[in-house]
């Protein structure tokens, strides 16, 4: 699997992200980056903001903000504000919505509806699943 991941133009210290290529998961805390996975579909994305992501399809992400997207189909985006989808398959282009959760419709067809993903979290051993709202209240309540 092919894919590169730069920052200022130069190749991203591997030490700086983890590429699991068994479930085929990005994840790292850099900005700033230009990922390119466009010869790979079925990845999954955890990155930090101002990234640019060219993508296959069937791709999840979860990012900050000032995001640019450039994608396949069948995608799942969980962004922060100020991030822009290019959609290849159909070129098509869109502002994604500011902390909503949403998911590009199958190949070449057109847009993408809202969908509610659901955060675990664990507390004393014991997994609890929380919609993003309540996730996201309650990840204000304890930074604050």
């Amino acid at each position: 699997m092919n894919f590169t991941v730069t920052k200022n133009g130069v190749l991203l210290d591997k030490s700086l992200y983890i590429w699991d290529k068994e479930i085929r998961t990005f994840s790292t805390n850099e900005n700033e980056l230009v990922l390119d996975f466009s010869s790979i579909n079925n990845c999954t994305f955890k990155t930090s903001d101002n990234c640019t992501f060219k993508t296959g399809g069937n791709c999840t992400f979860s990012t900050d903000w000032d995001c640019v997207f450039d994608t396949g189909w069948d995608c799942t985006f969980d962004t922060g504000s100020d991030c822009v989808l290019v959609r290849r398959d159909i070129f098509e282009t869109y502002v994604l919505p500011t902390n909503k959760s949403i998911k590009l419709n199958a190949y070449k067809i057109k847009g993408y509806k809202e969908i509610n993903i659901k955060k675990k979290i664990i507390i004393d051993g014991k997994e609890i699943e929380l919609s993003e709202e309540s996730y996201n209240e309650l990840k204000k309540s304890l930074l604050n």
